[in-house]
């Protein structure tokens, strides 16, 4: 696997790693004279630093964070319940909301999973297509995370600087789905709609200019003093302890752990792709940002090397007991008229078994799990969410830190709410 190690020489004077007074845990130094009744305090559920509707519940020794237990269920909407009232495509739009930052991977996953379960293999364009919609959702998921991160820590500039890319990447999404967020990309053996003419000729600009932005951002961020001393040993956390918290994406991969769905569980042909795994050395703060900012340079490469192979012809397979006819022939022909009435009336029914697909979501192994019964809607539908379980690390995470840290720690995690709560 083609792994590349994210790290900078921390050459400012009193920020090198492991030189920062205190960045040990602080409980651990208090004396016994200072001992006072620990404290609690709420973090949300409605509080900027919360990135949406999270509640954590934070034990204090004076300043020093103690324990942090998330509560969480505030934005619970019963998604996977619904979906065993629905057929497979009506699926797809609860996929969107499931992770609204990054929806066109959601709905990726849930095709990949559907279709693993029937048994259909989609066609060249449909497979080069999707892998751009992931990484354009990676690129936009990640543009938001570290927008959102320096306002917390207080870079607002960048937050400027990135939702301005992220605007005119979600231009080509708007050209692309006629959606921005919530874009119902995908179906059962293929997508909605075709990219129109054009489209790729724009995105290949878009990509040959973004990584100018990205490195504009490094030039402020990576050496500046407030930014290494709010990230530098915070919130740290080692490999072992990241595998048995069951981490995955850019937290395990920043405590050096190369594993990513990609390269380990390929899908969509990302085998047959040029691209470097990055990870960190410490499983700190910085080193999330680093490996946050290197994937996006990846998944630009990714994005340019799928617009070089994307092949002409149709979208979605050739099966009209999968795919919608055309609606002037379901509108002239009895035939396809049927298959038209079959599908919206009854939807495409799959093979009674089990199917379980993961993909490299923006937060990690993103797992779409399907029982079926033989009929058109699935009997359970389980998502496996990686926001949840890196959430679940956050009190690990934070001990013995500041309660200003915490603020620093959770945002580095990068949840998404939608996909927490479910």
């Amino acid at each position: 696997m083609a792994t590349r190690t994210v790290t900078y020489d921390l050459a400012t004077p009193g920020l090198e790693r492991g030189g920062r007074p205190g960045r040990t845990p602080l409980a651990a130094t208090a004396e016994p004279a200072m001992d006072t009744d620990h404290m609690l305090v709420n973090i949300g559920p409605q509080h900027p630093a919360t990135h949406g509707v999270l509640r954590l519940v934070v034990e204090l020794d004076g300043e020093v964070v103690v324990r942090v237990v998330p509560h969480v269920g505030y934005l619970h909407s019963g998604f996977e319940k619904l979906g065993e009232y629905r057929t497979y495509n009506q699926i797809v739009p609860l996929t969107d909301r499931n992770d609204y930052l990054a929806a066109m991977s959601n709905n990726v996953a849930l095709a990949q999973a559907a279709e693993k379960l029937m048994g259909i293999t989609i066609t060249d364009r449909c497979r080069e297509l999707r892998v751009i919609a992931c990484e354009m959702s990676r690129i936009l998921s990640h543009l938001v995370w570290a927008g959102t991160t320096g306002i917390d820590i207080g870079a607002f500039t960048v937050f400027l600087w990135l939702f301005h890319e992220r605007e005119r990447l979600y231009n080509l999404i708007e050209a692309w789905t006629g959606a921005r967020l919530t874009t119902s990309l995908t179906r059962v053996g293929g997508l909605m709609a075709d990219v129109p003419d054009g489209w790729t000729d724009e995105l290949r600009r878009w990509c040959g200019r973004f990584p100018k932005v990205l490195d504009e951002v490094e030039t402020l961020l990576s050496k500046n003093g407030i930014w290494l001393g709010r990230n530098v040993d915070v919130g740290a956390i080692s490999a072992e302890d990241a595998i048995n918290w069951s981490l995955s994406g850019p937290m395990i991969r920043a405590s050096g752990v190369p594993y990513d769905v990609r390269k380990d569980w390929p899908y969509l042909g990302y085998e047959t792709y040029d691209f470097d795994v990055p990870v960190g050395e410490h499983g700190d703060c910085y080193d999330r940002y680093l490996v946050r900012m290197e994937e996006m340079r990846q998944s630009v490469r990714i994005l340019l090397q799928a617009l070089d192979r994307l092949p002409e012809g149709p979208i979605n397979v050739s099966d009209p007991k999968v795919i919608l006819p055309p609606k002037d022939r379901a509108m002239a022909d009895m035939e396809a008229m049927i298959f038209h009435f079959k599908q919206v009336m009854e939807g495409v029914p799959a093979p009674a078994g089990e199917a379980y697909q993961a993909i490299e979501g923006p937060r990690g192994e993103l797992g779409y799990y399907f029982v079926s019964d033989g009929t058109a809607k699935p009997v359970r539908w389980r998502i496996r969410p990686p926001a949840f379980i890196n959430l679940a690390a956050i009190s690990k995470m934070s001990q013995g830190h500041l309660l200003s840290d915490l603020i620093a720690i959770n945002a580095s995690v990068d949840i998404v709410m939608g996909e927490v709560d479910r």
